[in-house]
C-alpha cells in the first residue's frame, strides 16, 4: 500500500531548519529594545510641569484681570471699662463766701491785707481805734473789782448776822452785774481787731485807712473760700429716670473741666441734689464739690461737667467714624478674613474719650471693622484695609455738649 503523505525533501527541511534562529533572533532584538520604566516618569513629571505652569500663567492673567481691593482703613474692636455719663454745663461757686462786717463803731486805723491775696482763718484784716473801747474796758473791770470788794465785805457782816439779806443779796447782783460788764467791754475791745473768719481769698476792699465804719455799714470786705469748689450745673426732667437709677451707687462722680482745656479735668463727689423739678425750666439742681488747690476754678466761672453715673465693664469700643447710618439704622462694615467686607447692623451706646463709641450689639471684640472709605463700598467687596490712626489732638475737644444725653442714644 502507497502512503499518499508527501514527504518533504532534505532541502526544505534545511531551510526551515535554517530560518528558525533567524526568528529568534529578531524577537530577542525587539525584546531588547523596549522603552525603560524611568523614561515614562520622566515624561509624566515633564507633563505635569508643563500644565503647572501653563495653569500659573493663566491665573497670574485672571488675577491680573480682577479688579485691586478698594483701599480703607480699618480698626479692630477693643474692649474697655468705661463710664456711664451725662455731659452738662455748669458755673463754679465758692465753697464759704463771708462778708467782713464791723461790729463796733470807730475809725479804721490800720489795714493788715493785700487785696486779692489768701489769707488763713484768724489773720488779722482791719484795726479799728481800740482806745475808747479799751477805756471802757477798763472802768468795766475797776467797778467789777469795786463789787467784789463790797460783796466780800457784806458776807463777813452776813457772817455775823448784822446786815438784812436784801443788802446781801444787792451785794451779789451787783458784783455779777459789773462782771458781765467788764466782759462785754472785753468782747467790743476785741471787735475792734478785725480777724479772717475762714481761709480763703479777699476781694477788694470797701474801705480804707481813716473811714468811720460802723455795724450799719456796708461790708469792709467779702472773703471767698476757693479750695474745695462748688460745681453748679442742672439735670434735664427727661433724664432723672436714668439718675435715679444709679444715684447713691459707689461710682456717682462730677468731674469738672474748662471748654478749652487748659486744666486737667478734676473728679469731684456729688455734694447735693435738689428734692423737685424747676417748674420753669424743667430741670433739677445738683452740686457737686471738687478740689481746687492751686485756684484753677473761680467763682461762677462757666465750666464743662460730666455727671458721671457709673462704670460700664469690658465694653466693646470702635472709632466712631465706623458707625454709618442708613434708612434700616445704624451700621458697620466688617472685614472678614479674606478681605471682603461684610455690613453688620449695630446698636450703638455713648460715646468716649479719644474718638470711640460703645457698641452695645453687632460687633464682637477682636472683629476688624472699616473706619473710612465706606461710601465705594457694598456688602463682599474686596479691600485692601490699612490701620486706622487714631486721632489724639486732645480729648476734651471730643466732648460735645448734648451729643451723649443717654447712654443708648446714638447722634
Amino acid at each position: 500500500m502507497k502512503l499518499n503523505t508527501p514527504v518533504s525533501s532534505p532541502k526544505t527541511l534545511d531551510r526551515r531548519t535554517s530560518q528558525r534562529p533567524q526568528f529568534q533572533m529578531k524577537r530577542t532584538r525587539t525584546a531588547n529594545q523596549r522603552v525603560p520604566k524611568w523614561a515614562y516618569l520622566l515624561f509624566i513629571i515633564l507633563a505635569a510641569f508643563v500644565c503647572y505652569r501653563i495653569f500659573q500663567h493663566r491665573a497670574s492673567e485672571v488675577k491680573a484681570a480682577q479688579p485691586p481691593g478698594r483701599p480703607v482703613t480699618a480698626a479692630k474692636a477693643i474692649t474697655k471699662d468705661v463710664p456711664i455719663y451725662l455731659d452738662e454745663i455748669g458755673t463754679c461757686a465758692a465753697y464759704e463766701t463771708v462778708q467782713v462786717q464791723a461790729q463796733v463803731s470807730g475809725k479804721i486805723i490800720e489795714r493788715l491785707f493785700q487785696d486779692g491775696s489768701d489769707v488763713k482763718k484768724e489773720d488779722p484784716l482791719f484795726t479799728i481805734d481800740p482806745r475808747p473801747y479799751q477805756a471802757a474796758l477798763d472802768q468795766a473791770k475797776a467797778q467789777a473789782a469795786l463789787d467784789q470788794v463790797t460783796l466780800k465785805r457784806q458776807e463777813d457782816l452776813r457772817a455775823r448776822k448784822v446786815i438784812a439779806q436784801q443788802d446781801y443779796d444787792t451785794a451779789v447782783a451787783n458784783a455779777q452785774k459789773s462782771q458781765a460788764a467788764a466782759e462785754a467791754a472785753q468782747v467790743n475791745l476785741d471787735y475792734c481787731y478785725i480777724k479772717s473768719p475762714i481761709n480763703g481769698r479777699v476781694g477788694l476792699r470797701n474801705v480804707d485807712v481813716g473811714n468811720l465804719v460802723g455795724p450799719s455799714t456796708p461790708p469792709l470786705v467779702t472773703i471767698q473760700g476757693l479750695d474745695p469748689i462748688y460745681t453748679d450745673f442742672t439735670v434735664a426732667e427727661n433724664d432723672l429716670p436714668l439718675v435715679r437709677k444709679y444715684l447713691g451707687g459707689p461710682n456717682v462722680k462730677v468731674e469738672t473741666y474748662l471748654a478749652d482745656g487748659s486744666i486737667t479735668p478734676r473728679m469731684g463727689d456729688l455734694y447735693f441734689i435738689d428734692n423737685a423739678v424747676q417748674p420753669g425750666s424743667g430741670t433739677v439742681k445738683v452740686r457737686g464739690v471738687t478740689a481746687n488747690a492751686d485756684r484753677a476754678l473761680w467763682p461762677s466761672e462757666f465750666v464743662l461737667v460730666r455727671f458721671i453715673l457709673d462704670t460700664l465693664k469690658n465694653a466693646t469700643l470702635v472709632p466712631s467714624q465706623a458707625v454709618q447710618v442708613s434708612q434700616s439704622g445704624p451700621f458697620v462694615f466688617v472685614v472678614k478674613p479674606d478681605n471682603t467686607v461684610e455690613l453688620r447692623a449695630v446698636k450703638p451706646g455713648q460715646r468716649q474719650d479719644g474718638d470711640l463709641v460703645v457698641i452695645e450689639s453687632g460687633v464682637k471684640p477682636g472683629e476688624t471693622v472699616v473706619v473710612t472709605g465706606q461710601l465705594a463700598l457694598s456688602p463682599g467687596a474686596k479691600v485692601a484695609p490699612q490701620p486706622y490712626a487714631a486721632e489724639t489732638s486732645g480729648t476734651l475737644q471730643s466732648r460735645q455738649i448734648g451729643t451723649s444725653k443717654s447712654p443708648t442714644s446714638y447722634e
